[in-house]
């Protein structure tokens, strides 16, 4: 076997493993090292999509919004 081949499966083995957990925290839930977790990456994902509800120039115009006052 090559060093480039080796390197090859090396890689894919590596994304493969990624996946794996990846899957396996988002099933469990548990994520004790405080890397992403799939299910709160997909919200924000799709949150971020999302029309915007509010516009501010600075904290309390923001407050102002959100308070309805």
């Amino acid at each position: 076997m090559t060093t480039k081949s080796l390197q090859q499966k090396t890689n894919k083995l590596e994304r493969e493993l990624e996946l794996l957990r990846s899957f396996v925290i988002g099933q469990f839930g548990g994520d004790p090292e405080g890397e992403y977790n799939p299910k709160f990456v997909k919200e924000i994902l799709k949150a971020a999509k999302e029309k915007p509800k509010y516009e501010f120039k600075d904290g309390k115009s923001f407050l102002k919004q959100i308070r309805g006052k």
